[in-house]
């Protein structure tokens, strides 16, 4: 890991809160993320499965915790099962957690080696009446694949066919979108990093630079950092790419006259930032392009200080959208007469602005939580309103980071230059 040490206080945190809302003589189990082939002898970079990260601490692959509190084993209780290096893997793949930095990452005391759990697990399932098993519960994914966890359910129905199987994911959608102190700081630290690669990418902009140029400038201030690299895909849209939402070929000239539109954000220690900005190429937005920039720029205003606790998701979409509507009636781009017999299942401006302008953000940057909640202190959420115009082969979007508390939210990403003038200044 490149990334700093993080206090293992987080994660003991993290375990106590979810013990405590497992029935009476319950097992939980947590595996880490499967590694994904990329090509004949090559697999991707490892990710940890978020779910493990945010009760282990621990960043390496074929790892199992399992909690089971009531145990009548006081060793087993909480337990934490590696994989064992070897001469071999050392030379060929390199470090692999000794125990002591297992513990001193995790906080967990009882470290055991991946060829301990079958028979452990054993020795104490059938003194647990539950078993919690953890799966991807994202509304944004769609099971294809059969991962870790899924294939773990499978093998103990067929061994333990009477016990009761629960699942983990009620739990976590519940725990993770309220961020403690740590978690804010380490989100914190990608916003940082995610800053400084966007003034860096300021003073490199002209005409005539390329989108691959600029991405390059952007994992060279992230890695420079210790981040681990990008959140998620960039988008480097130049010109007419920025009316695709998620375009990430970047490949293109970016040319005099044009906007750009950036979509990246860093990850760091497994927490992420997701920032959007608009630029023009040369360094001065035309009037149309101002205006058009400082309109998203008033939605998003706006729309930042419904970020509040006890907002409702709906709600406060339908709150966004009539702002919106506002500024499209003002740039010329929607007539008053014909909203006013609109569809309201339709809204008009969802021509020109046709995603969500909110979601959480932490561990993923589509970050789990539930769409029926309302907005608690704790919360980090996007605010990322944007404006499309596909005749015009004009996209501006703009998004910060927006921490509830309860006295009010707190931009992140206050200090990541937004203002056009300031963009300007910069620039020139």
């Amino acid at each position: 890991m490149k990334y700093l040490p993080i206090d293992n206080e987080l994660f003991t945190f993290n375990r106590k809160n979810f013990v405590s809302r497992l029935k009476p003589h319950s097992l939980a189990i947590f595996h880490s993320n499967d590694e994904f082939p990329r090509s004949g002898d090559q697999a991707f970079i490892f990710k940890q499965n978020p779910d493990f990260f945010y009760l282990s601490g621990i960043d390496q692959e074929q790892s199992i915790l399992l909690l089971f509190p009531d145990c009548p084993n006081i060793l087993y209780k909480e337990v934490l099962f590696l994989r064992q290096t070897n001469e071999h893997i050392a030379i060929w793949e390199g470090h692999k957690y000794t125990k002591e930095e297992a513990r001193a990452a995790s906080g967990i005391q009882n470290i055991y080696w991946l060829s301990d759990f079958e028979n452990i697990l054993h020795s104490i399932i059938n003194y647990a009446d539950n078993i919690y098993i953890n799966t991807n519960e994202n509304d944004r994914y769609a099971h294809t694949v059969p991962y870790r966890d899924i294939r773990m359910l499978n093998e103990l129905k067929e061994k333990y066919p009477l016990h009761h199987y629960e699942r983990s994911a009620l739990i976590m959608r519940d725990l993770r979108p309220v961020k403690s102190d740590i978690e804010i700081e380490l989100t914190k630290k990608a916003c940082g990093i995610t800053r400084d690669a966007f003034v860096r990418v300021l003073r490199f902009v002209k005409p005539g630079v390329t989108e691959y140029e600029i991405e390059a400038e952007i994992i060279h201030e992230f890695i420079r950092q210790r981040s681990t690299g990008h959140a998620y895909t960039p988008i480097i849209a130049s010109g007419k790419n920025a009316i695709v939402l998620h375009y990430n070929d970047n490949n293109q000239v970016c040319h005099d006259g044009d906007v750009i539109l950036f979509d990246f954000g860093a990850e760091y220690g497994n927490y992420n930032a997701d920032m959007s900005r608009s630029i023009p190429v040369n360094g001065r937005f035309t009037k149309r392009q101002r205006d058009l920039y400082n309109a998203v720029l008033r939605v998003m205003r706006a729309a930042t200080k419904m970020l509040v606790a006890g907002t409702v998701w709906n709600e406060y979409h339908d709150e966004v959208g009539k702002v919106m509507t506002d500024e499209l009636i003002g740039l010329g781009l929607l007539k008053k007469h014909e909203v006013e017999k609109q569809d309201p299942k339709m809204p008009l401006y969802k021509r020109y602005f046709m995603h969500g302008t909110s979601h959480h953000l932490g561990l993923d940057v589509h970050d789990y939580a539930s769409r029926y909640k309302p907005f608690e202190a704790g919360n980090i959420l996007t605010c990322e309103p944007g404006i499309y115009i596909q005749e015009e082969g004009l996209g501006i979007r703009l998004e910060n980071n927006i921490l509830i508390t309860e006295g009010g939210n707190i931009d992140l990403m206050a200090d990541i230059p937004v203002e056009a003038e300031h963009i300007e200044d910069i620039m020139n």
